[in-house]
């Protein structure tokens, strides 16, 4: 059978390995808007009988079996379909309407947009996962956490993070990567790094180089607008980046959206809340 780790896991719980997520299998070829398994995939020759049933995330999927009860759960404990951890994690957070945000700042600097309707750009690496009627529309930066890291070391952050002065922007215009390359919101494999002219103060330096990371994050969420997806009406943070207040305010200024905290961090929070709706609580 074609599985995914979320599959084996529920699987292992439940007996059943003949089911999976709508969210898991967007990445085995299943297509979210028409709900089913596109004819290409067939004519692979991959045996129909092989690939597993795709449900909403949150529908239940059948009880814990005896071997699950062995681990402490108890019996007739539901199991119901997952989702990504990327999905997960945006749920934890308490965002919820359409037009709500979420950017994780962490090694890389990952978007993720509820909206009311699938947004795809293959060309620019942009691609929706379904959630009941709404849709995740997301994308992945290769700026972020890991070449600030890079620049300036993690020992050094809690002294330059003090000398920011979101009130008073560089005027420099960088766009910081680790290496050679972008995925979104410009899909460039040989785009160089820019991080010239560099100043001679590093406290300058360092928030030349947040405010390009903030400046990405703006012009990725305009490029979602641009391709289809609503407005955003809302940002939360997660990820390491997000208890900066410095940068925050810096990016607060760029993107010119209300700022709101999140619920959580924890994706597995996200997904408890994702059964609890499957379920059909409140």
């Amino acid at each position: 059978r074609v599985l995914h780790q979320a599959d084996w896991i529920a699987g292992r719980l439940s007996g059943r390995f003949d089911v999976t997520d709508e969210n898991n299998a967007l990445k085995t070829g299943y297509d979210p808007a028409a709900r089913r398994w596109p004819d290409w995939i067939f004519g692979l020759g991959i045996d129909p009988a092989a690939l597993p049933k795709a449900v909403a995330p949150g529908t239940p999927t059948g009880e814990v079996d005896a071997a699950a009860v062995t681990l402490g759960l108890p019996a007739g404990a539901l199991v119901v379909a997952g989702t990504t951890d990327g999905c997960a994690s945006f749920l934890a957070t308490g965002a919820d309407a359409v037009g709500d945000a979420v950017t994780a700042l962490g090694s890389t600097l990952v978007i993720k947009l509820l909206s009311d309707r699938p947004v795809d750009s293959p060309r620019h690496g942009v691609y929706s996962h379904r959630m009941g009627d709404r849709w995740l529309v997301g994308g992945a930066s290769n700026s972020g956490g890991a070449v600030i890291a890079q620049l300036f070391g993690r020992d050094r952050l809690r002294d330059l993070t003090a000398a920011l002065r979101p009130d008073r922007p560089t005027g420099l215009s960088y766009y910081p990567l680790p290496r050679p390359g972008e995925r979104f919101p410009v899909s460039d494999p040989d785009l160089a790094p820019v991080l010239e002219p560099r100043p001679k103060d590093e406290a300058v330096f360092f928030q030349g180089v947040l405010e390009g990371i903030a400046g990405i994050e703006g012009r990725a969420y305009r490029l979602l607008v641009e391709l289809g997806a609503p407005a955003v009406t809302s940002l939360r943070s997660v990820g390491g980046g997000a208890a900066n207040a410095g940068w925050t305010e810096i990016r607060r200024r760029q993107l010119g959206v209300p700022f709101l905290p999140a619920l959580s961090e924890d994706a597995a929070e996200g997904t408890a809340r994702l059964a609890l709706a499957g379920l059909g609580g409140s």
